[in-house]
């Protein structure tokens, strides 16, 4: 449940930034009548997404006759692979995301081809939903005791707080620290994605594609990972009572890799690789106020 909340928050919340800045942008130019074809191409993004959910459960079934664990090793070490990627991507080109957005935007109203703010809003939307069908995918694969009802709890969850938070950014931005979330939620993703790989590592010992390991340490007595607490431990960190060697290891081997991708040029590059995004800020605000939204 905690990492399909993360994963669903971190998700819709870009949705929600990008679709708030669409907003905001119409707003500004004196065309929030054209707003509709943005909320319709949020919809249809939305459907989308779950037509793509559907979808993948029901390619699963067939998928699963070549292997249980087979096809989840594989789903697991995928979702991975996003994950990292689009952590890189964020911390690479977030901060244009903004400018992008805005200037696709001006494009199409001077144009007059409404029909691409639509668009616009639908690819960006469906983007995120079908980013958040894999990973959501990969951290139902990762064990047999993560709850699917607690998985779809969690997920819902997090997009309602994504929900919430998009609108106190544009309604209320002082108060919401858009650096500070990323920055969060950032780290929360690479140890959720440290988990997955642990465990795709294992799929692969117990199939036979590595070579077996003993056990590393036996802390069920303690915290059992088929519990409550070590279920939500394990889904978010990675927790495992009974972790083989080789999983202890691939952690700590995505932990020293990835963290380097992903946080080793902060300091480094300074200023300009900290902020996220650039966000507009509600309509009619001056650049100062739309600075003070990133504090």
């Amino acid at each position: 449940m905690g990492a399909t909340f993360v994963v669903t928050l971190r998700e819709a919340f870009e949705a929600a930034l990008l679709l708030g800045i669409v907003y905001t942008f119409l707003h500004k130019i004196g065309a929030s009548r054209h707003a509709g074809y943005v909320t319709t191409g949020a919809v249809l993004g939305v459907v989308a997404s779950l037509l793509m959910g559907l979808a993948v459960s029901f390619a699963s079934g067939p998928l699963l006759d070549l292997g249980p664990d087979l096809i989840g090793a594989a789903v697991i070490l995928v979702a991975v692979v996003v994950l990292t990627w689009h952590g890189w991507w964020m911390r690479q080109h977030a901060r244009a995301v903004t400018g992008s957005v805005e200037r696709r935007l001006a494009d199409a109203h001077a144009t007059r081809r409404l029909w691409l703010l639509g668009l616009i809003a639908f690819t960006g939307v469906f983007r995120e939903g079908a980013e958040t069908v894999l990973f959501m995918w990969g951290l139902l694969t990762q064990a047999a005791q993560v709850s699917a009802w607690g998985g779809l709890v969690g997920a819902v969850l997090g997009i309602g707080t994504a929900a919430l938070l998009g609108w106190a950014i544009f309604r209320g931005g002082r108060h919401v620290s858009v650096t500070r979330f990323f920055a969060i939620t950032s780290v929360l993703l690479f140890l959720v994605a440290a988990g997955l790989f642990s465990t795709g590592v294992g799929k692969l010992e117990t199939l036979g594609f590595l070579p077996a390991s003993g056990t590393a340490w036996d802390t069920a007595a303690l915290l059992d990972d088929s519990g409550a607490v070590g279920g939500f431990l394990g889904g978010l960190v990675g927790y495992r009572a009974r972790p083989s060697f080789l999983e202890v290891g691939g952690y700590l081997l995505y932990l020293v890799v990835a963290g380097w991708l992903l946080f080793g040029g902060q300091s480094s590059n300074g200023r300009s690789r900290s902020t996220p995004l650039s966000l507009t800020g509600a309509a009619g605000v001056t650049n100062a106020k739309e600075s003070s939204i990133l504090r």
